[in-house]
């Protein structure tokens, strides 16, 4: 085996399309310990469903903004190459805006305008009248325009949102169609191995090979009916949160902690054209609520997320707080980042808000005053909480220095074995993430990588460009 990915989610099935695109890398396979892909962060009620590009999320730099562009673009390239009615089931075209509110918000997000709008040319400024075209119900009440100050960034019609689900099938399908009647460097067929509904029990470094002994996953009708072993030249590890718990068995990533944060959401009838945004508070390490059409529900709008501190590395999955006490490795660097969070009020206020979001009774009355944010008439009677939504994000801790990490990580175990844990955005950047192991992989295993034809149908870049 060439290269064994770990994890079938969006980020993982990534990797596998552009390894069979882009090289001739001979034998590919892909290990999913459940009986379908993208049963975790990609499945699509478990994500925001957002191309997050770093024009309307406020709690981006100019400079991770750029950079996520560049990345989050490959999506809507990548989509080119889809047949119509594929591309459609995977991402949909909306219109998109952050709204400001109040005096204090309203500044900031002019001046935001001003910086961001020489490298996002699409973006325009909208004042409360305009708003009120887009959006009527957000900038409406009873037919009047709202008395606050109002002010948004918008962008017209483009891709905004994905089907990560759809997405991860469409690349595991485009990896097939690649693969297909094409010749590895030795001369033999090249071959792609889909292991659904199996676990990976332990890797093992064997010279400068890996052995990896899989099991069937209990519970999955899928799958090989007895454990075997791979033996791979390269292994990626895409996991999650599971990735960190993989990585510490093995004696790496002993320096972080994993605090998982899951998120809630809530249905309302169909309120909003498009994706609406709020302004990030710069204090709060968790992203502002939005409220957007939902992809798998025609006529709902979904607003969320809450931020839950959930002992739990999977939503819904109780037996996951066994290994969530493992990633934890509670000790002073962890209190200490704790107490950090919880001295700061309007973070210890923000995570008891959102632990009574969690309380039957109270949690629609709670989030409602939140919500009117958004859509100032919005009634109780229109919100119902959406039951089995939500999924959970890996924020890992970095010990050593006492602080709380709200991008990716990518542990380089050792040569050839890498664990990335990928919190949001890593849907967005799955094709970015994907191209970075990609350029490993190549420089490690000696193969043929087509750079050009990557830069041409993922980046839009011609191949002087590249």
């Amino acid at each position: 085996m060439d290269v064994l990915i770990v994890g079938g989610g969006v980020c993982g099935t990534a990797l596998l399309f552009e390894l069979a695109r882009y090289t001739d890398l001979g034998r590919i396979a892909l290990v999913e310990r459940y009986d379908q892909l993208a049963r975790v962060n990609s499945k699509a009620t478990n994500n925001s469903q957002t191309i997050h590009c770093g024009d309307i999320e406020t709690n981006y730099t100019l400079e991770k903004a750029v950079r996520v562009k560049r990345t989050a673009e490959m999506i809507v390239h990548y989509a080119e190459l889809l047949e119509p009615a594929v591309r459609e089931r995977c991402v949909f075209r909306t219109p998109k805006m952050v709204l400001a509110v109040g005096q204090k918000e309203c500044s900031f997000l002019r001046e935001r305008f001003e910086r961001f709008s020489p490298h996002f040319p699409a973006m325009e400024l909208l004042e409360k009248e305009q708003i009120a075209e887009w959006e009527p119900q957000v900038a409406l009440v009873n037919g009047e325009l709202r008395p606050e100050d109002l002010v948004a960034i918008g962008i017209r019609r483009t891709y905004t949102a994905v089907d990560y689900e759809e997405l991860a099938d469409s690349f595991v399908a485009q990896a097939r169609a690649a693969l297909a009647d094409t010749i590895a460097a030795d001369g033999s067929p090249r071959q792609l191995d889909l292991h659904l509904g199996t676990t990976v029990e332990r890797i093992l470094p064997e010279g400068d090979h890996f052995r990896v002994r899989l099991r069937p996953t209990p519970g999955c009708s899928t799958g090989d009916s007895e454990p075997c072993e791979l033996v791979a030249r390269h292994v990626v590890v895409n996991a999650g949160a599971h990735s960190l718990l993989m990585a510490q068995q093995m004696g790496f990533g002993l320096g972080y902690s994993c605090l998982p944060v899951a998120g809630s959401f809530y249905f309302t009838p169909d309120l909003l054209q498009g994706k609406v945004y709020t302004v990030q508070n710069d204090k709060l390490p968790f992203a502002a609520i939005h409220g957007d059409p939902d992809v798998r529900a025609p006529g709902k709008t979904r607003f969320g997320p809450t931020a839950l501190l959930l002992p739990l590395l999977e939503r819904y999955k109780p037996a996951s707080f066994w290994e969530f006490l493992k990633v934890l490795r509670l000790d002073w660097s962890v209190l200490a980042v704790f107490w950090q969070l919880f001295r700061i009020a309007d973070i210890r206020n923000y995570i008891l808000k959102n632990l009574l979001f969690e309380v039957p009774w109270l949690r629609r009355r709670l989030f409602l005053a939140d919500a009117r944010k958004i859509v100032p008439g919005m009634q109780l009677a229109d919100l119902s909480f959406a039951e089995g939504y939500g999924g959970v994000r890996p924020q890992l801790i970095d010990k050593a220095n006492r602080q709380l990490m709200l991008g990716e990580a990518s542990i380089p175990a050792m040569p050839g074995l890498v664990f990335n844990v990928t919190p949001s955005p890593g849907g967005t950047c799955c094709l970015g993430n994907a191209a970075r192991d990609l350029e490993a992989i190549v420089a490690r295993l000696g193969c043929r990588f087509d750079r050009e034809r990557l830069a041409l149908e993922l980046y839009g870049e011609e191949p002087a460009a590249a």
